[in-house]
């Protein structure tokens, strides 16, 4: 039987439908991407096919836009933003900012990998120390008010390039959303002096665990029990850790085992892997959202990565009323990813 399940952590609900999970249009003639033939303007050794790098982690001996990188980040060379554009707000009944912001490419390790799970775990560290220093130097330009950190990995997940890359858009605006879901979280806390996704993984810790998947000293990895995906997996912590930029080595590290494990979890159980991939990152600066609620982000919020794989369509009706159907139970989705055996 299905529900409608109320989603405490996006402010929304979702319906929970095991009975539509194997409908005809649900029957995927995906196949597992291979390795392109063609040159590849990621790869190490083709520097020259991209924009000059912005920043890169690098051996010591390496010069820029050389080999000898393991990560590379680089302006789009197709950008929906630039820093280069004039920053104006413009006032009127057609009111419009002018293209400001950045709009980056995070080229996530030398070697052409298609998929997240070939990394090893030195690579996803270096991903995330990337990533927190990309979300640090950004920060300092008082006019980005917001960041979007975000992997599209795969064709069904928007995935236009083959080697394994990341995208970082920097805004002068707070997009209505990320606005609507702080001030839902920093609402909760003031009622009830409690971060709400604390108090939701230790809800599920105590409702017998059925939706965990994953968890380690600092974090847990747990299907939501309002998911709007089949095998959506959040990692968080209970703890304030602070934000992205705050994170110890220690903390990226253990980030890094937890993250890996869900992916070749997700892997093993689905084959094909393809997903969106978004890390949370709050407003930037005092003046967004109030100041009240700016200095009480790290009590009111947590830093979360959210996997959300995509092996279904969605259709007018969720995009109408922003309400998702999932066909696949997280008590159950998370039970398949608890006994997969990827070793």
């Amino acid at each position: 039987m299905s529900e409608i399940r109320y989603d405490r952590l996006f402010d929304r609900h979702v319906i929970i439908a095991p009975e539509r999970l194997h409908r005809p249009t649900n029957q995927s003639n995906r196949v597992e991407r291979r390795a392109s033939q063609r040159v590849c303007p990621f790869c190490e050794g083709n520097e020259q096919l991209t924009p000059p790098e912005i920043y890169a982690l690098r051996e010591s001996e390496s010069f820029a836009n050389e080999a000898g990188w393991k990560t590379r980040v680089v302006p789009n060379l197709f950008k929906a933003l630039q820093i280069e554009a004039p920053y104006r707000h413009n006032y009127s009944f057609f009111e419009h900012w002018d293209g400001f912001g950045a709009h980056e490419i995070l080229i996530d390790t030398p070697q052409h990998y298609t998929s997240m799970t070939q990394w090893s775990e030195e690579a996803v560290i270096n991903w995330l120390k990337t990533l927190r220093q990309r979300f640090n130097d950004l920060k300092q330009d008082t006019r980005i008010v917001s960041l979007s950190l975000f992997k599209n990995e795969g064709v069904e997940a928007g995935g236009t390039q083959p080697h394994s890359h990341t995208q970082v858009i920097a805004m002068p605006i707070m997009p209505k959303a990320k606005r609507q879901q702080y001030e839902h979280l920093f609402n909760y806390y003031k009622e009830y002096n409690s971060s709400l996704l604390a108090t939701m993984i230790q809800n599920e810790l105590e409702d017998e665990a059925k939706r965990i998947v994953s968890a380690n000293e600092k974090f847990t990895a747990f299907c939501p029990y309002a998911s709007s995906y089949p095998f959506e997996v959040i990692i968080s912590s209970q703890q304030a850790l602070g934000e992205l930029g705050d994170f110890k080595d220690e903390n990226i590290k253990l980030l890094a085992t937890i993250l890996l494990d869900v992916l070749h979890r997700l892997k093993k159980q689905l084959g094909t892997l393809e997903f969106n991939l978004m890390l949370s990152t709050p407003p930037l600066h005092a003046n967004t959202l109030g100041a009240e609620l700016f200095h009480a982000l790290h009590a009111s919020s947590r830093f979360y990565i959210r996997i959300a794989p995509r092996i279904y369509k969605y259709g007018g009706f969720e995009h109408e009323s922003e309400v998702y159907i999932n066909p696949l139970a997280p008590e159950m989705a998370a039970k398949l990813l608890r006994e997969s055996d990827y070793v």
